[in-house]
């Protein structure tokens, strides 16, 4: 089965940091990242699409990361 993910963060390293377990957890990037302002929080936000091939049968009451 293929899953996919989006993850979202404010742009800073904790993103980066997300990103970068998801890639080591075998999910590859997907797509280009994206980049907006969030004005109601005065802040940046990134988002970056991922997905992952893996065994079985996918089981919406699972967590993605945990299929």
């Amino acid at each position: 089965m293929k899953l996919y993910r989006f993850l979202t963060g404010d742009d800073n390293s904790a993103f980066c940091h997300k990103v970068t377990a998801a890639l080591n957890d075998g999910w590859a990037l997907h797509g280009d990242p994206t980049y907006a302002f969030d004005g109601a929080n005065g802040v940046m936000r990134c988002g970056q699409a991922v997905t992952k091939e893996a065994a079985g049968r996918y089981d919406p009451d699972k967590r993605l990361k945990d299929q």
